[in-house]
């Protein structure tokens, strides 16, 4: 493990640990972690990760502005996301997925460009539905880590990849307590 590969890993799991207690201060602590991932990706030609984790501090950004106004509604508490919206972010992603990964593979010599690309669709559609306070975040980032996991072990990434196991483990936990988190905020409205 390199000091760049330790620190992006410290950074990102203090920022995911916050997310899954709900707390805004997961923001500025993600922007730093993904700023050094986003170097470790790019020295490992993981080309649709250095543009997710782009993205990451980009949305960090607008997440930090949404949960400071206390809360994508509003209000600071969690809510679900519709099915027909979760269905068409779901379609969308997918064919992200296919088309960057394409792009990927013909014009770049990206390492699994296809699987690159889906943890790239499926992290911009958990990022967006956890910025805006979304339980439906926590299952979303569970596919997520699931095939991150073996990506990151196959480049070497040792470290990352123990850790994206661990935040697999971190998803189920905090998705369980979003799910009290909505329950309790219900019973009080």
């Amino acid at each position: 493990m390199t000091l760049l590969e330790g620190a992006a890993n410290t950074l990102a799991t203090l920022s995911i640990l916050l997310a899954g207690r709900n707390s805004v201060h997961t923001w500025w602590t993600g922007m730093a972690g993904c700023s050094l991932f986003a170097v470790l990706f790019w020295q490992t030609r993981l080309y649709a990760d250095v543009l997710l984790q782009v993205f990451f501090v980009v949305a960090s950004i607008v997440g930090w502005w949404h949960w400071s106004r206390r809360g994508a509604e509003g209000d600071g508490n969690v809510h679900r996301t519709g099915a027909i919206a979760l269905a068409w972010m779901t379609i969308a992603a997918a064919i992200a997925a296919v088309g960057y990964g394409t792009l990927l593979h013909r014009f770049t010599d990206a390492y699994a460009p296809f699987a690159d690309s889906f943890v790239l669709a499926t992290s911009v559609l958990a990022q967006l539905l956890l910025m805006r306070r979304r339980i439906e975040t926590w299952p979303v980032w569970l596919l997520v880590n699931t095939v991150a996991v073996p990506l990151y072990a196959s480049r070497g990434l040792t470290v990352t990849a123990v850790l994206y196991a661990a935040y697999w483990g971190n998803a189920l936990i905090a998705w369980r307590h979003w799910v009290r988190l909505s329950r309790a905020e219900a019973s009080l409205a």
